[in-house]
Formats: structure tokens, C-alpha cells, sequence
């Protein structure tokens, strides 16, 4: 099992979902970005998704957006992320984390090095925004062969069979979009997130994390209810703009409320 693997199953056994938590990385520099991942964990987050910052964040709202510009003016680069990552766990970070990207910066990278670097840094996990799993093929099996964890994005609109392929092609877990559209907080969670995550139950075991709008501890309950995990992205991006120096680890207590309350 990879490390990934190892936190959905104790979030299981200990009957909640697992609570992920997605920063720009290098926003609003990589310095502050690595005592956020410390802060994160401390919080209780149980997966990090480290995202690199990219010109063209296509399914990205407004604050993420902002984030990307920031990082990338700051000199932000992929192999500056890893060398963040390697940092943290000499550190001591125990979190799993899963490096988010879209395409390009991987390969501007190196597509074929990049796996291999990702895990020798301490990464588990890896995401392509725009990469999907029909045409990763050589993606996939690089993956494989260091065993860095592949998650892929599903989405409302994906048909039955696109779904079991997804979660064939996932590894750790499945990104399940709450809705179409682009990232950014919602005042409730979509009325399709429910029947996607269904789905993709349906569609294999794989565990099923639900993002996209989450924004609040009554939203993070109600995903929570039908997802494996949650994950909440640009809350805590906002957060960070509005309070660079702000208490992440209080700000990921106060999301993760819903599910740490006992009945």
C-alpha cells in the first residue's frame, strides 16, 4: 500500500473521511509555503496537494488564478516544488502529498524524468489537470514503475464508461468534480456531487475524494457524507492571500469541524 493508500484506510477504519488540502506552491513564496505544509499537517490535514504554478490555470477560478501569477513572479518552478518537498520531509512532514499540474511544467520537466524525481523527493502522488487517462498511457506506466500514485479527475458529465476507466487508471484515489465549471468556493455543494460519487463507487474501489467549491465546515460534513475524502483548495488559497501569515493549522481545525464532531 503507498502511503496514500495507508491514510484513506485509517480515515476509514476510523470513520470519516479523509480531509486534503490543496496550496499554490511558492505563493506567496516557497519559504512560506513550506512552513504552510507543517501548519497543514498540524491541523489535520491527511493529504496535501501541492500545486505548481502555471500560466494558464484553464480550470482554475479567479483565486487560484492569482496565486499561479504570484508564484510564477516569485520564480517559482517544478523543480523548485520538489526541492520544497524534499525540504519538508527532511523536516519530518509524514502527510502524504501529491503534486498537482497541468501539463506543460511537466513537460517542460522532462515527462519521462519526472516521476522518478517526484518520488526521490518525497512526493506519493501526482495529478495532471489536463492529461487525461486515455492519452497517458506512457504517463501511467512511468508512474507505475516508481510507484508514485496516478489520480485522475472525474467529472458530472463523464459517461459509465469513461468512469470505470478513471478509477481502473487512479491510483490512491479519484478526484471527483463536484460540478462543471472552474475551481473557486460556492455557497452549497452541487446536487451533482452526490450521484458522481455513486458512481464512481459503482464504477470500482478505488476511494473517491469530492472537490471543487468546498468551502465551509457545513460543506466539508456534506461531502463527507458520500465522498472517501474532501478536498478544499481555494478556501484555504484565499486564506493565505487575505492572512500570509495566518494560522492554517486553526483555519484546517475549523474546516475539518463537521467531521471531527461526535454525535
Amino acid at each position: 500500500m503507498s502511503r496514500i493508500d495507508e491514510r484513506f484506510a485509517a480515515c476509514r477504519a476510523a470513520g470519516r473521511p479523509a480531509f486534503v488540502a490543496y496550496l499554490t506552491a511558492g505563493d506567496p513564496s516557497l519559504a512560506r509555503t513550506l512552513g504552510a505544509c507543517f501548519e497543514l499537517e498540524r491541523g489535520g490535514a491527511d493529504v496535501i496537494e501541492l500545486g505548481v504554478p502555471f500560466s494558464d490555470p484553464i480550470a482554475d477560478g479567479p483565486v487560484i488564478q492569482r496565486a499561479s501569477e504570484r508564484a510564477l513572479l516569485r520564480g517559482t518552478t517544478l523543480a523548485k516544488v520538489l526541492e520544497l518537498v524534499r525540504e519538508a520531509r527532511a523536516g519530518g512532514l509524514a502527510v502524504p502529498v501529491v503534486l498537482f499540474s497541468y501539463l506543460n511544467p511537466l513537460l517542460s520537466f522532462g515527462l519521462d524524468a519526472l516521476p522518478a524525481a517526484a518520488r526521490a523527493a518525497g512526493c506519493d502522488g501526482a495529478l495532471v489537470t489536463d492529461l487525461p487517462g486515455e492519452e497517458g498511457a506512457g504517463w501511467i506506466a512511468a508512474c507505475r514503475a516508481v510507484d508514485l500514485d496516478t489520480v485522475f479527475l472525474a467529472a458530472p458529465t463523464s459517461s459509465p464508461a469513461r468512469l470505470v476507466s478513471i478509477a481502473a487508471q487512479s491510483r490512491g484515489f479519484v478526484y471527483a468534480v463536484s460540478r462543471t465549471g472552474v475551481t473557486g468556493e460556492q455557497v452549497a455543494l452541487s446536487d451533482d456531487a452526490g450521484p458522481l460519487v455513486a458512481r464512481l463507487h459503482a464504477a470500482g474501489p478505488t476511494p473517491v475524494a469530492l472537490g471543487f467549491g468546498i468551502a465551509t465546515p457545513e460543506q466539508v460534513a456534506e461531502a463527507g457524507a458520500v465522498a472517501d475524502g474532501v478536498v478544499v483548495g481555494s478556501a484555504l488559497v484565499r486564506f493565505l492571500e487575505e492572512h500570509p501569515e495566518g494560522d492554517l493549522a486553526e483555519r484546517v481545525r475549523w474546516l475539518r469541524s463537521g467531521i471531527d464532531q461526535k454525535p
